[in-house]
């Protein structure tokens, strides 16, 4: 099994907060922890309806780095925007 299939099937069999957030702190490094943390809170700004200059000034970094986030809650078939609509509720 490729090593990627394995990483997803190994996030799948989790099905709670604590586990979930002890086996993020057990296999991410502080700084990866908080570079995924940091993106995830680009996507809501983004999601709220926050331009991207505005976020790009509020975070002191360039326009390149919200465009992912961007062209990913454009897509309608997005995981990431199902979630943010269902964490909204």
């Amino acid at each position: 099994m490729h090593s990627y299939d394995e990483v997803v099937k190994a996030f799948c069999r989790i099905d709670n907060e604590k586990d979930m957030a002890k086996f993020l702190s057990e296999i991410l490094t502080e700084s990866e922890l908080e570079a995924l943390i940091f993106r995830w809170r680009l996507m809501k700004d983004l999601y709220r309806g926050e331009t991207q200059r505005r976020i790009a000034e509020k975070h002191h970094i360039s326009l390149c780095k919200i465009t992912r986030g961007s062209k990913i809650l454009k897509d309608e078939k997005s995981i990431s925007l199902k979630l943010l609509k269902e964490m909204e509720k």
